[in-house]
């Protein structure tokens, strides 16, 4: 009979068994909100970054997507600094690069967590067919997890690689889901004076009541859609 373990005692002899996988999560939880800090005291450093020719564009267009991908900066920031310094003009460099950096981070995860799910199911087979049911129809979870304010994306890329969701599925739900957080970044960031202006009008009550309401919305959508793909 297999042994039944808990989530953390798997979690637990996972990481140890992984050393480079626990490296990568505290990379991912870590290193966005450092490179926060660089880029609010360097942020003059981005204003001298030209955006006229087509060779501008592409070359944003990767940065962000190694960027985002390697977590180097958490999304919304990015999208502010985007909407302030470049304006709509940098919109579709920043959506092409989610969607390029989905890949790099998926990978990443998908790499550093190649046979998680594996130990899950020896550990706790019940739980494979509860799994396999919700990853098959991943829809809901992957949009209202990516529309949750509170998870962050470098995060939820390694969630969806751990979990092998498949790809395609997390940049048709995923890429959409991103959307009412970035574009109210890149909004606050087009009509502020101030870089540091934008920053801290993230704070304002009207942006707490929206990603408040976005909180709500992801909570209530991963709770449904979580009951409605049940085996």
């Amino acid at each position: 009979m297999t042994k039944k373990g808990s989530i953390f005692k798997i979690l637990v002899e996972y990481f140890k068994a992984h050393p480079v996988a626990v490296i990568g999560w505290i990379w991912v939880g870590i290193i966005p909100l450092l490179g926060s800090f660089c880029l609010v005291s360097e942020y003059a450093l981005v204003e001298t970054i030209p955006l006229q020719r087509f060779m501008d564009h592409a070359l944003l267009t990767i940065a962000l997507s190694c960027i985002l991908g390697l977590a180097l900066l958490p999304t919304t920031l990015t999208a502010l600094a985007c909407g302030f310094f470049w304006g709509w003009t940098a919109f579709p460099d920043l959506l092409i690069a989610y969607i390029l950096a989905n890949g790099i981070g998926y990978a990443l995860g998908k790499m550093l967590n190649a046979d998680f799910l594996a130990l899950v199911y020896a550990r706790n087979p019940e739980l494979e067919k509860e799994l396999q049911s919700r990853i098959e129809r991943p829809s809901g979870l992957v949009f209202f997890i990516r529309i949750s304010p509170v998870i962050p994306f470098a995060i939820s890329n390694f969630l969806f690689a751990s979990l092998k969701i498949p790809f395609l599925s997390i940049i048709r739900y995923g890429v959409p889901g991103m959307l009412p957080r970035t574009f109210l970044a890149f909004a606050t960031g087009m009509v502020a004076n101030s870089f540091l202006g934008a920053k801290e009008s993230l704070n304002h009550p009207v942006q707490w009541i929206i990603l408040i309401f976005l909180l709500i919305l992801s909570v209530a959508g991963i709770y449904h859609s979580w009951k409605k793909t049940k085996p």
